[in-house]
Parts: C-alpha cells; sequence; structure tokens
C-alpha cells in the first residue's frame, strides 16, 4: 500500500470502530449482552479490524518518525501493547464459576460459560463461609470464603472476599455470591497467566507517558501555555431560574416538637440514623422537596403519622406521566391520598400490569409512595425500638407493626407497645411538654438497649447537621443566576466601565470560594456519615463534579478570565443535575464490591477530566455566540481555542487514566479488566472521539478554531450519554453511577 494511504487507512478504521461501538451497545440494548459480546465485540472480523487499526496506526507512527520523539513514541506503543493484552486474553484466558459447599468433598473442576467444565490441576474444598454484617445492621459489609487448597499431597490455606483474590498457580478465586443457607459459595475463576501481565505492563508505560508528555520540552502543550492569546481575557455563558409559593397546610406538631420527633434514632436503610433523615427522605420522595409549603420534613412525618385523616387528602404526592395522572383523575402533577382508591377500589391495578412501559413504570412509581405512606401510617417504617436478647447479634430493631419475641421481658414488652400510644394521646391534648418528655424517655430506651451499637452522639448529629445545612437547590440556583449576569455584563462591557467590572469579578471570586468551602463542607461531613467515600451514586459523584468545577475555576481564573462564569455555570448545572437523584436520597453502607480504594479514585478522576470537557464544551458556545452573534474578531475565538487546546490534554490523559484504573478495579472484584459493559464501551468511545483532536497535526481541520470549538460542542454529547444516556437508557452494571 502506498504511504500517503497509511493516514486515511488508520483513522477511517478508527472512526469506523468507534462509529461500531456505539451501534453495539444499541444491539445489546436489544438482544442483551450475551448476543453483543458473541457476535460483535469478541466476533473474528471486530478482533480483525481492531488488529487491521493497531497494524495500520504502526506504519503511521513509524512514517511520521515517531520514535524519535521518545516520550510521544512509548504513549502510541501503549495503546498496541493494551490491545495486544487484550488479544491474549480473548484467545488463551479462561473465565468460570465454581460452587462449594461446606463439609462436601472436594472440587477438581469448574464450569465454564458455555457449560462445559474444565479440570484444575489441584481440587479446593470449602472449610467454611462467613456473611460479616455492618455493626448493629443486617446490611452486608463482607462475604468471606476460607477455603483449602489439595495440591500434590499438600494443603494450602486461603481466603477469597470481596476485593481479596486467592491466587495458585496461575488460577484467580473471586468471591461472587453464597447460598442462601450459609453453607454454600459461588467462586468466580479466571486463568489468564499472560494476557493480565501485557496489558498492565501496558496501563503502565500509558501513564508514564502521559505524565512524561508534560514535561516534553518542546511539546505542543508546552508551546499553548506560552501562546500569546493567553494574556487576553474574555467571559461568558447561560441561564435559569426559580419561582415558589405557598398555601395553608394541614395540622401537624409544633417545628420544635416534630425536632424531638427527629432526634430519636431509627433502623433505616440497613443502617441507625436520626428520625430526621427518614423524614427527609420520606417529603422528598412523596414532594419532590425535603419540606412542604412551610412545613420541616419532620413535621411532614409527624402530620401524617398523627393527623391521618387531615393529611390524606393533601395534593403532596407527586405523580409522572399524563397516563397515570388521568387514570388517578388528578390536574397537575399533584394527587391525594384518597385519590388512589374509589369505589371500584384501587386505581392503579390495571395501570401496574399495562403493557405499555412508560405507563406501568410510571405506575409502579405512584404506587412505591401510595406504599410508603401506608407504611408510615402503620407503623411499620418507623423501627425506633431496639431489643437484644442476650444471644442475638446484632441488636434487632422493631416497629409498632412487628410481632415482638416471646423472649422480650413484659415490662418492657409494655413500654415498647405503649409508649407512641401515650404520645399520640398527648399530642390530641396538645400537652406538647408531656409530648418532649415521652420522647426523650423513648430515645433514653434506645441509648441504654443499643449502645453498644449506635454510632456516638458526635456522628448522630453530625448526621442531623447534614440534614439541615442541605442549599443545594438555592445553590444551583445561585451559581446558574450567576453565570448569567456575568454573560450579560461580558456582553454589555464597555472599556470605560473597567472599574466597575473589576469590583464585580472580585464579587463573582468571592461566590465561587464560598461555593467551595459550602460543597467541601457538605461532602467531606456527607463521608463522616456514610463511612465511605462519597462517590457510590449519581447524587455523589454530580456533587463532586461540582465540586471539581469550582476548584478547577480558582485554579484557572488567573489566566483564564472565562472560568468565573463558566465555573458557576457548571457547578449550577451539576447541582442541578444531583438534584434529580437526592428527590430518593439514600446514605447507606456500601455494598462489599463498592468498598475498592480504586474506586473512588476511578470516580474522581473521571469526574474532573469531564469537568474539563465541560469547559471546553462552554468554551465552544462562547466561541460559536463570539462569532455568529457578536461578529467579533477572531483574536478573541483563538484566545478559547488555545485555552480548550491546553484543557484537551490534561481531560484525555485524565479520561484515560480513569479507564484503566477501572479496570484494575474490575479486574480486582470480577475477575475480568474488560467486559464490554455499555458505560465501559461509552468511555472508550468517548476517549477515542477526543484523543482524535490531538491529532491536529495529522488532522489539520483541528487546527481551525471554529471547526475545534464546534467539535467540543458536539463531542460532548459523548459524556452525556456515557453518564445519563446509559444510566437512564442502555443499562447495565454501571447503571447506578
Amino acid at each position: 500500500m502506498k504511504r500517503r494511504l497509511l493516514k486515511p487507512v488508520a483513522f477511517g478504521l478508527l472512526g469506523l470502530i468507534v462509529i461500531l461501538l456505539m451501534a453495539a451497545t444499541i444491539v445489546e440494548k436489544l438482544y442483551g449482552s450475551s448476543f453483543a459480546i458473541q457476535n460483535i465485540y469478541s466476533a473474528w472480523w471486530v478482533v480483525a479490524l481492531w488488529g487491521l487499526m493497531a497494524c495500520f496506526s504502526l506504519g503511521y507512527v513509524m512514517q511520521q518518525k515517531l520514535y524519535r520523539q521518545a516520550v510521544t513514541f512509548m504513549l502510541h506503543l501503549s495503546f498496541l501493547l493494551i490491545l495486544g493484552g487484550a488479544y491474549v486474553t480473548h484467545k488463551y484466558g479462561v473465565q468460570g464459576t465454581l460452587h462449594l459447599r461446606q463439609d462436601d468433598k472436594a472440587v477438581a473442576e469448574f464450569t465454564l460459560s458455555d457449560g462445559t467444565t474444565r479440570q484444575f490441576p489441584f481440587s479446593i474444598e470449602l472449610q467454611n463461609f462467613e456473611l460479616q454484617y455492618y455493626e448493629g445492621t443486617f446490611a452486608p459489609m463482607d462475604y468471606v470464603s476460607n477455603i483449602i487448597i489439595n495440591d500434590g499431597g499438600g494443603h494450602i490455606e486461603g481466603r477469597v472476599s470481596m476485593n481479596n483474590i486467592f491466587k495458585h498457580r496461575g488460577y484467580r478465586l473471586y468471591q461472587s455470591g453464597y447460598d442462601k443457607d450459609g453453607k454454600g459459595t459461588t467462586l468466580s475463576v479466571a486463568y489468564d497467566p499472560y494476557g493480565i501481565g501485557i496489558t498492565y505492563a501496558g496501563y503502565l508505560s500509558l501513564l508514564l507517558s502521559m505524565l512524561g508528555f508534560f514535561f516534553q520540552p518542546n511539546s505542543v502543550f508546552r508551546k499553548l501555555l506560552h501562546h500569546p492569546s493567553l494574556r487576553q481575557g474574555a467571559i461568558a455563558l447561560i441561564a435559569l431560574m426559580s419561582a415558589a409559593g405557598a398555601s395553608a397546610a394541614p395540622r401537624t406538631l409544633p417545628r420544635d416538637v416534630a425536632e424531638q420527633f427527629g432526634n430519636l434514632h431509627i433502623y433505616y436503610n440497613d443502617r441507625i440514623c436520626p428520625v430526621q433523615t427518614l423524614a427527609r427522605d420520606f417529603t422528598a420522595k412523596l414532594y419532590g422537596k425535603t419540606s412542604y409549603e412551610g412545613l420541616s420534613a419532620e413535621q411532614v412525618l409527624v402530620g401524617w403519622f398523627f393527623f391521618y385523616d387531615d393529611w390524606k387528602k393533601e395534593p403532596i404526592i407527586k405523580v409522572k406521566g399524563a397516563d397515570v395522572q388521568a387514570i388517578l383523575g388528578i390536574e397537575g402533577s399533584y394527587a391525594s391520598l384518597v385519590d388512589f382508591t374509589d369505589k371500584n377500589g384501587y386505581k392503579l391495578d390495571a395501570a401496574l400490569q399495562s403493557e405499555q412501559i412508560t405507563t406501568r413504570r410510571n405506575a409502579e412509581s405512584a404506587n412505591e409512595k401510595f406504599n410508603l405512606v401506608s407504611m408510615l401510617c402503620t407503623g411499620s417504617l418507623l423501627k425506633i425500638y431496639p431489643y437484644n436478647d442476650g444471644e442475638t447479634s446484632p441488636t434487632v430493631w422493631y416497629s409498632l407493626a412487628d410481632q415482638l419475641p416471646k423472649s422480650v421481658p413484659y415490662e418492657q414488652w409494655l413500654f415498647i407497645c405503649n409508649s407512641m400510644n401515650l404520645v399520640a394521646e398527648q399530642v390530641v391534648m396538645r400537652d406538647y411538654a408531656e409530648v418532649n418528655t415521652l420522647l426523650e424517655k423513648i430515645r433514653k430506651y434506645q441509648i441504654r438497649e443499643a449502645d453498644d451499637e449506635l454510632s456516638g452522639e458526635w456522628l448522630f448529629y453530625a448526621e442531623k447537621l447534614y440534614n439541615t445545612a442541605n442549599y443545594n437547590r438555592l445553590l444551583a440556583m445561585l451559581c446558574l443566576t450567576a453565570g448569567i449576569l456575568c454573560f450579560l455584563i461580558v456582553m454589555l462591557w464597555h472599556k470605560d466601565s473597567s472599574r466597575w467590572l473589576k469590583y464585580t469579578v472580585v464579587a463573582f471570586r468571592a461566590l465561587v470560594w464560598s461555593v467551595l468551602v459550602y460543597l467541601t463542607f457538605h461532602i467531606v461531613l456527607r463521608g463522616i456519615i456514610s463511612g465511605h467515600i462519597p462517590l457510590s451514586n449519581g447524587f455523589e459523584t454530580m456533587q463532586f463534579m461540582a465540586w471539581c468545577s469550582v476548584a478547577m475555576t480558582l485554579l484557572l481564573e488567573r489566566r483564564f478570565s472565562l472560568s468565573l462564569p463558566f465555573g458557576l455555570l457548571l457547578c449550577g448545572f451539576t447541582m442541578l443535575v444531583a438534584m434529580m437523584g437526592e428527590a430518593t436520597p439514600k446514605i447507606t453502607q456500601l455494598m462489599p464490591v463498592l468498598q475498592s480504594p480504586l474506586l473512588s479514585i476511578h470516580v474522581v478522576v473521571i469526574m474532573i477530566s469531564y469537568t474539563l470537557l465541560g469547559f471546553m464544551m462552554l468554551n465552544g458556545v462562547a466561541a460559536v455566540i463570539l462569532r455568529y452573534v457578536r461578529h467579533v474578531d477572531n483574536a478573541k475565538i483563538e484566545h478559547l481555542y488555545v485555552v480548550s487546546r491546553l484543557m484537551l490534554y490534561p481531560a484525555v490523559f485524565l479520561l484515560t487514566t480513569g479507564i484503566f484504573i477501572g479496570a484494575v478495579w474490575a479486574n480486582i472484584s470480577w475477575g475480568r479488566y474488560w467486559g464490554w459493559d455499555p458505560k465501559e464501551v461509552w468511555a472508550l468511545i468517548t476517549m477515542l472521539v477526543y484523543a482524535s483532536a490531538l491529532h491536529c497535526s495529522s488532522l489539520n481541520w483541528f487546527r481551525r478554531p471554529m471547526f475545534f470549538h464546534i467539535f467540543c460542542i458536539v463531542a460532548f454529547l459523548s459524556v452525556l450519554i456515557t453518564y445519563f444516556g446509559v444510566n437512564f437508557i442502555l443499562g447495565g452494571m454501571h447503571s447506578y453511577a
């Protein structure tokens, strides 16, 4: 093949692979992951396509004489090494499962994915299985299999648990599941003696070369840092607003008395926390906000519990979908409890069985809220009475509706069954001083009965402080409004108003610092309460991305004045997204597989990368406005172009680092570093899309500022699909993220 064809073929094959990966995720959604893996991802023609792309890319690298630039050459070879390791794993790696039962004979074979079996060069038997819980709860903390390896007449004892692999003669055993009776375990088996080593060598080489890139004296990144346009400045962009209203609310307890109710301990979400936390979750689940008509979350909770007849007619239950709203016979988005039934019975029965997926899901959401109210009003939701018979560990927490064990002493049984009835009597009589006294007695009972398993008063009140100091909605609106003001200031700014602009910028900078302090406090407090780094769900990762936005703003602001409105804007939008997750908030114990510190590093690195890509997208929007709305000269657009090019390198390198850290974590947790999950695939697509823009010396389009800006806007769609599209549309193992 002629040398001039190396470039178009290499990049053409890369583009074809990106399109193929996009299509494969849709096929996987329609026909299942097994079908997609067997017929697309692992198909011989797809493997051949990757191989051809690697060969032509290597040929083009050699043609361009990149071996003269050691770091850049090493970076490209690292990807080829990773692909080589993946091929070795695909060709020679083995995956399977092994089921063991306590007291059974040693097993010398395991089952492959196709149902066939393969022999071990040794045998394994289960000594015992342990299910470990978080202290004071029934939430699993770890699954542990203690095994014995019989090999050549010798015996080796081993331990397999979540994030703890047992290795022997090239075989790796991972904890996968367990039998309900606790006497059996299921282990994942992986045998890949060469592929993982080659791939990990590629990861290490890639990391070193990416770090080395920033220290190359003549690199493109270094040249961009000293570009003349960075001495100039500008500012920009975008929007939102909010409104509120109020009306008469139904009866409830005074705020201070309801707060005393919130001071009780409760067993909720597999952990012990303040009743205040349940109240916030209950109100947010029902209404979409953590307060209602000026009433606190605790007032809403006790209102339903003590004044059911008033609250059952209150339109507080948010219902999604016009179809379900029509079934309930309501106008607007809010229904009362009485709207769910009529003389014919429960109105949603048919909708819950509907063949229309959207109708069924909306009905299920409304039904869940109906059942939540029922659980509260019957008392089954309020597990506030701990009891330990001296033998059971941990302590069991009971609600008013639970059947108490026969071992409960009579006096204790009497207290549990009647104390809340006494509270209700005093509520009817409006003797709130006596209500407070009775609630304090219940709290003292909780501390006396479960003292060893309570987290401590300081942690209890830390959670109450977290619940109280929650201003995410206000923060989002404030940041978005500030972003709009910044944009308007830039659009209207004249040279003779420079002093006024200077003071305005100082005010915006102070706002950014305030937001950073608040988010830092909020994230740290959530981490203390949850007992793990708060990066385990959509709300937490979006909140961390908001933190990254303002932190990045302060780092870039001296050299890039646009970062002020961009940071506020990104922070506002990410906090709005976080609020979507706050509609069903949870601060629960972490699943055992999610306890690895590698997961936290993986999420942090990816979120920083997404933040930088978000800045680049906003840069592109600003450039489009400047060019096609204000018709300004090219200097400002050139400035934005240089800044975006500078951000591109750390953004792509961080995204790449996050992907392979996630691969290492997956390998430690499940025995495979790549599973073709939609989230993994779209992260790879995003990396490949943005990596193409790094090759501006080969792809001349990216040297044109406006083309680059428009590319950054369009390419950001891949980020949105990776984070949101996978979660809400494509599904997969990562859909909790």
